[in-house]
């Protein structure tokens, strides 16, 4: 009998198995080539939308059956809108969010029959309607109301713009402002939300984090850089958080945004526990880090002392 063409069969489907190899190999290459681009380069749109979608198939992986996922799609959509970007076609937000954009202009139109947005042809935004929403937690929570007067006068002795933060959803949240002058190229507004790991304000609350839920923090947020000061190390985070937790407060050099200093202390509540942040920024070329040490943060000391007694 012969073996020929057995051997030939053999050689043939290895010269096959050899070349869908190869072609696996190169797209994963190309596939690894396009992902490292990536690494440690400014937030575009682009990465923007993958946080967003993140999100997106967060909510589309939830297996709970009392869950709203169009509920959740939803806020989703409304969170979708920005300073920068106070008018969003369908196909933006869909892109942004990562949510179909059936659903999307599902969305936007339940939106725009209650009166929280309006269309202007293929352009949607926010009415100021959608303002309700967020006013039921702010007049309801003492602190944002009762600490206005004490960042006021921490404004005017300052000549600098100061803030009150909280801690929530992995971001900074501001739930109080008095602000002197636009040092930022995004307005900040009560609401207004940053990442926590590259603030002044976000270092001084999740430098007092218990070691179970920093770690809960590091795993879930992605550390991208908004400067070429930024850092992005969560070992170099950890050993900042750790000089925050030391000294007592956390200064920030451009890492938010070029040209962009700021100093924050925590603010404790009757426990002892930290429960949000208080800072001032300022402009860089204006205010120097000895300055900011020297000068602002004995004022911000003080104003935190003052404000822990309005919380629990």
């Amino acid at each position: 009998m012969s073996t020929a063409p057995a051997a030939k069969t053999r050689k043939t489907a290895a010269k096959s198995s050899a070349t869908a190899a190869a072609t696996v190999d190169a797209k994963a290459g190309r596939s690894s080539r396009a992902k490292s681009k990536n690494v440690a380069v400014a937030p575009t749109a682009a990465t923007e939308a993958e946080r967003e979608l993140t999100i997106a198939e967060e909510i589309d992986a939830l297996t709970d059956p009392s869950f709203m996922t169009s509920l959740a799609r939803g806020l989703a959509v409304i969170r979708a809108f920005s300073d920068s970007r106070r008018s969003l076609t369908i196909a933006q937000i869909s892109q942004k969010t990562g949510i179909p954009r059936a659903a999307v202009r599902r969305c936007l139109h339940t939106l725009k029959q209650l009166g929280y947005a309006d269309s202007d042809v293929n352009n949607f935004s926010l009415r100021p309607k959608i303002l309700t929403l967020g006013y039921s937690y702010l007049s309801s929570t003492p602190l944002t109301v009762s600490a206005q007067p004490y960042l006021n006068n921490i404004s005017r002795t300052l000549g600098e713009s100061c803030s009150l933060a909280v801690l929530d959803d992995n971001e900074v949240l501001y739930v109080a402002r008095s602000a002197t002058s636009r040092v930022m190229s995004v307005a900040l507004n009560t609401g207004s939300r940053l990442p926590a790991y590259c603030t002044s304000l976000g270092r001084a609350m999740l430098a007092h984090l218990p070691d179970d839920q920093l770690k809960a923090y590091f795993d879930k947020v992605k550390l991208r850089a908004l400067t070429e000061k930024t850092v992005v190390s969560q070992k170099r985070l950890r050993d900042i958080l750790a000089g925050v937790r030391e000294n007592g407060y956390a200064v920030i050099d451009e890492e938010l945004e070029v040209g962009l200093r700021s100093i924050a202390v925590p603010v404790r509540g009757a426990s002892g526990n930290v429960l949000a942040a208080l800072n001032v920024g300022a402009q860089a070329a204006r205010v120097s880090r000895q300055q900011m040490e020297e000068e602002i943060l004995p004022v911000l000391l003080r104003g935190a002392q003052e404000l822990s007694v309005l919380l629990p």
